[in-house]
């Protein structure tokens, strides 16, 4: 009777100690994981790009078709949607004065999700759901159903962004829109407006009453 309760007892702490070695077994796998998924790149990491080539176009550009010579904005779609890549910039002092976050067409992608926040659809076609590149002009301030309610229409002035009106293409805000920077996590995507952060519209909204006729030029460097 004796060798009976002994040999069950060995039994038991035989069992204990492989259970608490596939615990700590476990443990150990899970701290891996996540020190794995936390290795993301730094913002400044990301992407370094020279825009003085833009704004110096950009510039000339203003003078010689009679464009506000103050202000611009430039929409770099080559950037990580989780990023801040929506820029106006000031003639006058030569730099950004404030940056945003800002949406891209989703294209053959479900609306509302991030799936190219890597690496952004570009079209000019009608039903498309994407984004243009290329210059517009910011012109008349109207009424919009989404975020503050108000919208600017947008003249696309080049072969890429032609048909800009009759995809009814505009600047809006969108509640959706985060205010900060979420990445590695994207931007939600449209059907291929630039749409901001309803705090976002109420600052570039004030700047747009204030400047009329402005360039918004959206490249993908």
């Amino acid at each position: 009777m004796k060798k009976i309760i002994f040999g069950l007892v060995c039994i038991l702490l035989f069992s204990c100690n492989k259970r608490k070695d596939v615990q700590q077994t476990s443990v150990s796998k899970t701290k891996y994981k996540t020190e794995s998924i936390s290795n993301d790149k730094p913002r400044s990491e990301i992407k370094d790009i020279d825009y003085s080539p833009y704004f110096q176009e950009a510039k000339q550009y203003c003078k010689n078709n009679n464009l506000n010579q103050k202000k611009f904005i430039l929409i770099d779609l080559g950037l990580h949607s989780g990023l801040k890549r929506f820029f106006v910039y000031d003639f006058k002092k030569n730099k950004i004065l404030n940056s945003y976050m800002v949406s891209h067409g989703c294209g053959d992608n479900q609306w509302g999700r991030t799936s190219s926040k890597e690496d952004v659809p570009v079209s000019n076609e009608s039903d498309s759901h994407c984004s243009s590149v290329g210059k517009y002009i910011i012109s008349d301030r109207g009424v919009s159903q989404w975020g503050i309610k108000v919208n600017y229409l947008l003249q696309g002035k080049e072969k890429t962004n032609s048909n800009a009106k009759n995809r009814a293409i505009v600047l809006h805000s969108w509640e959706a829109i985060p205010n900060n920077e979420v990445y590695p996590e994207g931007t939600p995507e449209g059907w291929g407006c630039p749409a901001v952060s309803n705090e976002s519209m109420l600052e570039i909204d004030e700047i747009l009453k204030q400047n009329k006729n402005v360039l918004m030029w959206v490249i993908k460097s």
